[in-house]
């Protein structure tokens, strides 16, 4: 299927002018720096500004709270433009608002959205999602954190793990248990990181994604508001499944960009590299590991946005964004083994795109619900 049939199907004027704009924002100002930041472990803080202020990160997000609005469609541009930074770590924490952010705007009091939305979205401050615990991560319902009621305080004790923005954020959107054992007894609180208590690790030092910044989090005796209580309490499980799909759909956007991004590296590659007195795309093996590669992203990249159509449409797509995340991390990582192979010894080594994808790409998988746990909820529709 060719660009401009996408184009016409999934994206209108308004998503191409947007593209434009922010593609010329990455090309001039994070491409150029992307290097050195990715060997920094983190990106300048002051890019969270200057993206509100551009209307890059408030997507999706109402006006009245300070967001640009805008359709799924319009979140997925700005996703696709932003890893073509060439760095999912960049990307992932740039945009750690999008998972954080939703069970507020969904559920919060008016109080809770200016105090916790606005600011965001505005850029002032940085918002991050701890979910995940050092003793289990994709079982969700078994969670450890405790809240423990004291008048008008929770008492939080406990820890998150794998944290994207961990040392960076002034606000958790943190799961907690304030009820009994499995998926009844969570809930989601706002916990500042000025709480006493509340500590973060040193940045922790990952395969991929070296730009963002992730860490452990450690709350001892963290007295946090019963006022930043989000929705109804031991209603949180619900509220962690309504923010999965949508994090899910976004997972494999980038699974995607990393395959395509991969794809345009080799192309460019084969087209220089000599091996036996022959540019490399002169051999058919070559030519059709290509040709296999484009099928599988192109295939993998029409399901993604025809789930978001629907989903765009307001119709449930938990079955399908699950499909979509599995079969598009299973594109990617294919893709982007193929390409490092391509490569040769190139591809393992720094300084070339597709080794950073490599290792980049293998996160997705995991991130938002394992494989495994993808599986399990599909199954759960089909049998």
């Amino acid at each position: 299927m060719s660009d401009a049939v996408k184009a016409q199907e999934y994206f209108g004027k308004e998503h191409d002018m947007f593209r434009k704009a922010i593609r010329d924002f990455v090309k001039k100002e994070i491409v150029p720096n992307i290097d050195e930041w990715e060997e920094q472990g983190a990106f300048p803080v002051e890019l969270y500004k200057k993206a509100a202020e551009l209307g890059y990160i408030g997507l999706g997000f109402p006006e009245e709270l300070g967001g640009q609005g805008g359709d799924v469609f319009l979140t997925i541009v700005a996703a696709e433009e932003l890893m073509r930074s060439g760095s999912g770590g960049f990307s992932a924490s740039l945009g750690s608002l999008g998972i954080a952010l939703p069970p507020i705007v969904g559920h919060g009091t008016p109080e809770q959205k200016e105090k916790f939305v606005t600011p965001v979205l505005n850029g002032d401050r940085i918002a991050a999602l701890g979910v995940t615990e050092p003793s289990g991560g994709s079982d969700v319902a078994n969670l450890k954190t405790t809240a423990v009621r004291d008048g008008d305080h929770y008492v939080v004790n406990g820890s998150k793990t794998f944290i994207t923005s961990g040392t960076r954020a002034h606000q958790l959107t943190t799961a907690v248990r304030t009820g009994g054992d499995g998926h009844k007894g969570i809930s989601f609180l706002v916990i500042e990181s000025d709480t006493p208590g509340y500590s973060t690790s040193p940045p922790m030092k990952k395969m991929g994604w070296w730009a963002s910044d992730t860490a452990e989090i450690y709350f001892d005796n963290c007295r946090v508001p019963v006022e930043n209580l989000i929705g109804e309490e031991n209603k949180g499980f619900y509220y962690i499944m309504e923010n999965f799909q949508t994090e899910r759909l976004s997972l494999a956007v980038m699974a995607n960009v990393t395959a395509q991004m991969a794809l345009e590296e080799c192309v460019k590659y084969v087209k220089q590299r000599e091996v036996f007195g022959k540019p490399l795309n002169a051999f058919q093996v070559t030519r059709h590991k290509l040709v296999d590669m484009a099928t599988l992203i192109e295939a993998s990249t029409e399901f993604t946005y025809r789930v978001a159509a629907k989903m765009n449409g307001g119709v449930p797509q938990i079955k399908e964004v699950s499909m979509a995340k599995n079969f598009a991390c299973q594109v990617a990582d294919k893709v982007t083994f193929d390409a490092v192979q391509i490569f040769g010894g190139y591809g393992y080594m720094r300084g070339h795109l597709v080794e950073r994808l490599y290792r980049d790409n293998r996160i997705l998988s995991i991130g938002g619900g394992a494989t495994e746990i993808m599986k399990e909820i599909i199954s759960n529709f089909i049998m």
